[in-house]
């Protein structure tokens, strides 16, 4: 309703009154000034009713009642108004930032969160179940590539539902452990390096020293109990049990815990806070292929072993220049940003340390004896062997899906279009800041044995298609459909054939093999995919062309042609 002093009706100005003829006569001195003088002047004697001395009276005292009136009411609104401030304060949560994460005490199967802006998992063909079931036995192939992280450490417990939280999944196999943890910050400020995600031709001869983070302590806060005091999360026996170094000289990820510490309540000071669940990660080789492809498994894992609903942010606490398959970690999860990007201290919802890609098994297995065979989910559903995984098949599908390729239309073209022979090529690019644009031969005559094979399989009575594999002439789009389309990918020992992890099963592998490089990557893979697998060992670089075709037509051979 409308302020009631306003209404011009409540107070009508006195009627208007032809002026005496005589001459005004002087105000009565007690008016203004003697309290008893309004009566004195109504009284009678010179000022008679309606004259106007006895206007002047009368509108005097409506001016009076309206000044003792207005702050009665102002009163009465700001009254109304501090109560209905006081409710709607009262009616808020008490801390301004967001809700915690509630810490799961065990498995939530099928459990998924309210709406988030996150990416939806998608669907998957050879998916299995990570969070349920008993734990594979320690050493076996699923503890290897599944959820060996069995061992769950809690490091801090929340206090009647409400706090911070931190806990580690360690895993006996592996020797490293997924940490996770709720009301997290990090404080960019705390971390010595380059800015990082700049254009690489904007930093050429940075040295590698200035990309790699250096933590300064309380570079990782987590608030805890209320001790009164700042204090580490974790302590030097902590980390050599559950985060060994492992053999790596810059173990980034156990040196941020080692910055960690404990705040009281109200002591984690935060200039922006990040709701959804996020991965913070640290890259080494981010610029070579299997490298990045171990960094996105780990992220996997870690997003699935600690049973997050969608897919979720990825923090880069490294200083590396933004490189081509950048693009794949965008397509691979929500949101990819830098801790330097952030321009004071950022805290997290959900906070889940990754380990690094070095300790992933698709790089232990290079150097550590252990016994795996690839196998498909449906087999496993039925029959499980934890000597056996699907988990790299799903992975692969996990890369296939990011980009719309998991699709019936791009299967059934590779059978209905002739047979795919994709030669994978190795070609100068620009890797990163310290890098000449020139890669090492694997093939010393690459360019003549792909010219062979190409004039070989046009007189084939068969339809044979040898596809000129440039991967760093291609799309990351356009290098996965490639890999999908073909059924047999040939090619030198190198990064490139690291896409094998997204081959369908029923690819056939030869890999050429340079006695300088003889490792064994690409057969692991293979195996652990279950592809049928050949390799042509050379003496030297060097390779026959004849040599290569007789092992490639033993391969179409098999496949009807």
């Amino acid at each position: 309703p409308s302020d009631p002093t306003n209404d011009p009706n409540r107070f009508p100005p006195p009627p208007s009154r032809p002026l005496p003829t005589e001459s005004p006569t002087r105000r009565h001195p007690s008016i203004c000034g003697d309290p008893g003088g309004d009566e004195r002047a109504l009284s009678g004697g010179r000022h008679a009713r309606g004259s106007p001395a006895m206007m002047a009276v009368r509108a005097h005292g409506q001016r009076s009642r309206l000044r003792r009136l207005i702050p009665r009411v102002l009163l009465l609104l700001f009254a109304a108004y501090a109560v209905s401030s006081a409710i709607y304060l009262l009616l808020q949560p008490r801390h301004p930032s967001p809700p915690d994460p509630i810490p799961r005490t065990d498995a939530r199967d099928g459990a998924r969160a309210a709406p988030s802006s996150q990416k939806p998992w998608p669907r998957l063909p050879s998916f299995l179940p990570w969070a349920t079931g008993p734990a594979p036995p320690p050493h076996t192939c699923e503890a290897y590539f599944g959820n060996g992280f069995s061992h769950r450490v809690e490091v801090l417990t929340a206090r009647g539902g409400a706090g911070g939280w931190f806990r580690c999944h360690h895993s006996e196999t592996l020797g490293s452990s997924i940490c996770e943890g709720a009301r997290v910050r990090l404080d960019p400020a705390r971390i010595a390096m380059s800015r990082g995600g700049e254009p690489l031709e904007k930093v050429m001869g940075r040295a590698e020293e200035e990309e790699l983070p250096k933590y300064v302590p309380g570079a990782l806060q987590v608030e805890g109990p209320a001790a009164g005091r700042t204090a580490p999360l974790v302590d030097a026996g902590f980390l050599n049990a559950y985060v060994p170094t492992n053999g790596i000289g810059m173990h980034k990820m156990r040196a941020l815990l080692e910055s960690a510490r404990v705040v009281p309540p109200g002591e984690l000071h935060c200039s922006q806070w990040v709701e959804e669940p996020t991965l913070l990660v640290t890259r080494f080789e981010y610029a070579n292929l299997f490298h990045t492809i171990t960094d996105w498994y780990s992220a996997y894992v870690s997003s699935r072993v600690t049973d997050l609903p969608n897919r979720p942010n990825v923090l880069f606490v490294d200083g590396h220049c933004k490189a081509q398959l950048e693009q794949t970690w965008e397509a691979l999860f929500s949101s990819v940003t830098y801790a330097k990007n952030f321009s004071g201290p950022v805290c997290f919802r959900h906070a889940i340390l990754s380990p690094l890609g070095y300790e992933t098994a698709m790089f232990k297995g290079l150097s550590e004896s252990f016994s795996c065979e690839g196998a498909s989910a449906q087999s496993l559903r039925g029959k499980p062997d934890y000597e056996k995984t699907a988990r790299l098949s799903e992975f692969g599908e996990m890369i296939v899906a990011s980009f719309d390729l998991l699709r019936d239309d791009i299967m059934s073209s590779k059978k209905s279009n002739g047979i795919n022979v994709l030669f994978v090529r190795r070609e100068d690019y620009l890797a990163h800041p310290r890098h000449s644009g020139k890669v090492e031969s694997r093939l010393s005559n690459e360019r003549e044995v792909f010219d062979a094979i190409d004039k070989w399989a046009k007189g084939l009575k068969c339809k044979v298609n040898v596809v000129n594999g440039r991967f760093a002439h291609m799309t990351m789009k356009e290098q996965l459909r490639a890999i999908l389309e073909a059924s047999v990918v040939i090619g030198a020992h190198g990064a490139g054939l690291t896409h094998l992890v997204s081959a369908t099963p029923d690819t056939k592998v030869l890999e050429i093999i340079s006695s300088m490089y003889r490792r064994p990557h690409f057969a692991l893979i293979s195996q652990w995919k279950a592809l049928e697998y050949h390799a042509i060992n050379l003496q030297g670089s060097y390779a026959r062309t004849t040599d290569v075709i007789s092992e490639l037509s033993n391969i179409l051979t098999g496949l009807g042609c």
